[in-house]
């Protein structure tokens, strides 16, 4: 599958591993000291969103998101090395890592979290590069995080293939001209 394309763009979050149970508990306890609750529908609706986002749309002030998204981070770092990965995802990624294809994982979420993810994971070796949610203006559903990643590994947009697991990347992947895959049909998350 990823032989017809020169590089390969992979999201974490759901899709390298299995961390929305994770990301849940731990947004949710930073939450809870600012006397927000966090019920796990909605937050399922919306997964692929940002974190600021996410507060923003949960009505938190603006003053205080920074302080949340740190104390999630670090509840986040605390557990990350116990992840799942997706065998499925990383097989692909070791596939194109064969075929010589250059591979960056893109994730709305923090870069703390992930690279410390990565290295916990024993995935880090799999990237040459790891664009975060630091490193661009905007979100998903907007493609700076993909265009950024094709950046950085020197490969155009329409050259590259996403993986990812919720529309909101789908949506990114899409506007940064690319061509995307699904991942909900290949891999089964804890997260129901």
């Amino acid at each position: 599958m990823v032989e017809e394309y020169k590089a390969l763009i992979v999201d974490w979050d759901g899709t390298l591993v299995d961390s929305q149970p994770l990301n849940l508990r731990s947004l949710a306890a930073a939450l809870a000291g600012h006397g927000v609750t966090l019920r796990k529908e909605w937050y399922r609706a919306r997964l692929g969103t940002s974190g600021e986002e996410l507060l923003a749309e949960l009505g938190v002030p603006v003053e205080s998101v920074p302080a949340i998204l740190t104390a999630c981070g670090d509840l986040i770092v605390r557990e990350v090395a116990a992840l799942p990965t997706f065998p499925t995802v990383v097989g692909w990624v070791k596939r194109a890592r064969a075929a010589g294809l250059p591979r960056a994982v893109a994730s709305g979420g923090g870069g703390q979290v992930v690279r410390t993810g990565l290295q916990a994971t024993g995935l880090a070796p799999l990237f040459e590069a790891v664009v975060t949610r630091e490193a661009v203006p905007r979100g998903k559903p907007a493609p700076d995080l993909f265009l950024a990643a094709a950046r950085q590994l020197g490969v155009a947009p329409e050259r590259c293939l996403a993986i990812e697991d919720a529309d909101e990347g789908l949506a990114a992947a899409a506007a940064a001209g690319m061509d995307a895959v699904d991942v909900r049909a290949w891999v089964t998350s804890r997260f129901t």
